[in-house]
């Protein structure tokens, strides 16, 4: 049978029609609770649904904003089909290697969150997998113990004091004894064997990594150390504890640091960096709550999401409407990322 306008044959009008159509790109999501969103937007999957796995990935993540403008605005004309596994309080480790037992405070079953695989397993990373992006590392360092830290230790001490500074530069604190300088060093060395495992995996994959913004400002005088919607929190039983201000000055050198690590770490590997830290600057923690890209311990965030959350025999308290954020991006910072993760995307592909 021949094609009335062109006499070719009806079949291979067709299957050069089909041709013509460039295959979808297989995009995989990694990373940890600073990409999967945690408390801005809906649930993802909805509260009460059978998939819900305790990660807390939500609609107002990054990752989902960015498949909204690339569905609209298709890279080089070829469709993004994303697959999403990032997780809240995921590590290094457990984006390629380690299994991950969530921690959602949000319908929890009564015997806890099932364990789940690594995340590059999860998403069956293969030689059909076009692009990853991934963002974990803090809390390999682990960043909440590190910051539960420097809270005990600016118990009674003045602004200028760097109480946790001094502990970490040494051997560590008794809650966490291990110095800055190894962590660093771990921190490096497993980034590293993630990336080659990911690789490994994708062998045909472009990989982006993504660094954190910046969550705590450089100078922190304008740090109200009493205010829970920035750094204090209210423990139930134990009154209000805050981090002194000389300490928040070295977090920020912190995650300076760690940003470092990942993008030098990521550059060795021929892979794409996304500095978010430059950009975030002004929008740290400490900001009025219009300028903030990042929640305090205590700030705003979905109807469903706790207004407290529970440390063993301590109870962290949130009042006057705000929920317990611990310090993540809100919907400004995830749109914020979402703006350059997009355009390395497009960089990456064309």
């Amino acid at each position: 049978m021949l094609s009335v306008a062109t006499g070719v044959p009806a079949h291979a009008a067709a299957t050069t029609a089909l041709a013509a159509v460039p295959a979808p790109v297989q995009w995989a999501v990694l990373g940890d609770s600073y990409t999967a969103g945690v408390f801005v937007g809906d649930p993802s999957p909805p509260l009460d649904d059978a998939g819900r796995d305790g990660c807390d990935r939500t609609t107002g993540s990054y990752p989902n904003l960015v498949e909204r403008g690339l569905a609209a605005d298709p890279p080089a004309g070829r469709e993004v089909q994303r697959t999403d596994v990032s997780c809240g309080n995921a590590t290094i480790l457990e984006v390629a290697s380690d299994r991950q037992t969530p921690v959602s405070p949000v319908q929890p079953p009564e015997d806890g969150w099932p364990g789940l695989a690594p995340q590059a397993d999860r998403a069956e990373l293969d030689a059909r997998t076009d692009l990853v992006t991934i963002g974990v590392g803090g809390n390999s360092l682990p960043f909440g113990k590190l910051f539960t830290s420097c809270l005990l230790a600016g118990i009674g001490r003045p602004d200028g004091a760097t109480p946790c500074r001094d502990a970490y530069e040494a051997d560590g604190p008794v809650l966490d004894p291990e110095s800055i300088h190894d962590k660093y060093d771990r921190v490096s060395r497993e980034y590293a064997t993630m990336l080659r495992d990911v690789h490994r995996k994708a062998p045909n994959a472009k990989v982006i990594t993504v660094g954190y913004p910046t969550i705590v400002p450089e100078d922190p005088s304008g740090c109200d150390r009493n205010g829970p919607t920035e750094l204090a929190v209210h423990l139930k039983g134990v009154g209000l504890l805050s981090v002194a201000q000389g300490d928040v000055a070295w977090l920020h050198e912190v995650t300076t640091h760690l940003n470092a690590v990942i993008r030098a770490v990521t550059e060795l590997n021929g892979d794409v960096y996304v500095d978010t830290a430059t950009s975030s600057e002004g929008h740290d923690v400490c900001r009025p709550q219009a300028t903030k890209w990042v929640e305090g311990i205590c700030g705003q965030a979905g109807s469903y999401w706790p207004d407290h959350l529970a440390f063993g025999p301590f109870s962290l308290d949130c009042s006057d409407g705000t929920k317990a954020t611990f310090v993540h991006p809100n919907a400004a910072g995830h749109a914020a990322i979402a703006r350059q993760v997009e355009a390395a995307i497009r960089r990456t592909l064309s």
